[in-house]
């Protein structure tokens, strides 16, 4: 660090990814990363960095630091992506010695919408068998992309439809349960590919949100609902998570599920408590078999009436 290599055009190095870069700097880039690797950095950090490196330098010589930051105070990003592509490229100029002072974009906390159920089920049920289990799953569990990549057949109880997935930005461990339809693809596809206790699930994460976009789009002009588009992969995740806050009203084990290390995090998912009563699916239920398919089905009980019936209601 500090010696300002020689870029290589190799950058294919025994056991490590070349985080798809394809830029002609690629070598500085590449330097870079891997030595945040040695550092013991994720992947799931790493590849958005090269991402966001390689971006930059489409356009700007990075070893033009006022270049840079002008290149990036022009952009139409949102001070978030600013701020996550200075901060990538502060990685670049320390690693190269090279001086830069650092510009500072603050975030703003938007609250984002919380798309219907019904119309996250509209797009899955476009997707091919093997993408509509992927993003089921999500649904479900509210895993993040990453984390579906690295899910392995051993890490779920097909008896009980549990998973117990590795938890990515360092949160904790945690165990999430599978709706029945779900767990049904999920046996399906284990089988139909012959999968064994150490394999993964073969869903690679930039593939799985490559895909939705593409589909969500389909379906949109397809079923002539352009509010389809603007829902995002990671949208599953905040349903997931808005979700368990509202059948529970405990904002711990919503972290916990979520597998959030600051619970700062988990409040942004928390802002689904406002229904109003057009709002809800009702049903009833006449018996306590009734009632237990209700609740796996994700409905919450209200109340029993006089006449024995019982209330549930969910989101629509």
């Amino acid at each position: 660090m500090g010696s300002n290599p020689t870029p290589r055009t190799n950058t294919r190095t025994p056991g490590i990814s070349n985080y798809g870069l394809r830029t002609p700097v690629v070598g500085e880039i590449f330097q870079v990363i891997y030595h945040l690797k040695k550092l013991g950095y994720s992947d799931s950090t790493l590849i958005p960095m090269a991402k966001r490196l390689q971006r930059l330098a489409k356009h700007v010589n990075l070893r033009n630091p006022e270049a840079v930051k002008e290149f990036i105070a022009k952009q139409n990003w949102s001070c978030g992506y600013k701020g996550n592509v200075v901060n990538a490229y502060e990685h670049f100029c320390k690693f190269y010695n090279i001086p830069f002072d650092k510009p500072k974009y603050e975030r703003v906390d938007k609250i984002q919408k919380i798309p219907r159920e019904e119309d996250i089920n509209k797009i899955i049920s476009h997707a091919t068998p093997k993408y509509a289990l992927a993003y089921s799953i999500i649904r479900d569990c509210g895993l993040r992309p990453i984390e579906l990549e690295w899910l392995r057949v051993k890490d779920i109880d097909l008896d009980n439809g549990l998973l117990y997935p590795r938890t990515a930005k360092h949160g904790e461990g945690r165990v999430l349960r599978l709706k029945p339809s779900t767990l049904a693809m999920l046996k399906k596809y284990i089988q139909d590919n012959n999968l064994n206790p150490n394999d993964s699930l073969g869903f690679k994460a930039e593939r799985v949100k490559e895909n939705w976009i593409r589909l969500k789009k389909s379906v949109a002009k397809k079923l002539q609902q352009p509010s389809l588009k603007t829902i995002r992969l990671y949208d599953l995740r905040h349903f997931f998570g808005s979700m368990t806050y509202l059948k529970t009203k405990d904002i711990v084990y919503t972290q916990r599920l979520m597998g959030h290390r600051n619970i700062k995090n988990t409040l942004r998912y928390v802002h689904l408590v406002g229904f109003q009563n057009s709002e809800w699916i009702c049903k009833v239920a006449r018996n306590s078999e009734e009632a237990s398919k209700l609740i796996e089905a994700g409905f919450e009980y209200v109340c029993t009436t006089p006449e024995g019936v019982m209330l549930f209601r969910k989101p629509k």
